[in-house]
C-alpha cells in the first residue's frame, strides 16, 4: 500500500507499507505518537488503527513552556 502523508508546514512523503498502522506512518517519518497527530479528511485516528486511506496529514503537537 501505497500512502501519502502530509507533514504541516514541512514536507510530503510518500510512504510504501504492508498493512501499515498510523503508527507506522509516524514512525516512518521520524515522528511518534507523541510528538504528533495523524487526521484523516481533518479527523483525528488511533495511531492503533490499520490505515484505510491513500493520503494522511500529520500535525506536529505544539510543546513550550
Amino acid at each position: 500500500m501505497q500512502v501519502t502523508v502530509d507533514v504541516k508546514g514541512e514536507d510530503t512523503h510518500e510512504i510504501e507499507a504492508e498493512e501499515p498502522t498510523y503508527a507506522d506512518l509516524l514512525a516512518a517519518v521520524d515522528l511518534s505518537p507523541h510528538e504528533a497527530s495523524v487526521l484523516v479528511d481533518g479527523r483525528p485516528v488511533p495511531e492503533d488503527q490499520p490505515v484505510e486511506t491513500d493520503r494522511v496529514t500529520v500535525l506536529r503537537l505544539i510543546k513550550g513552556g
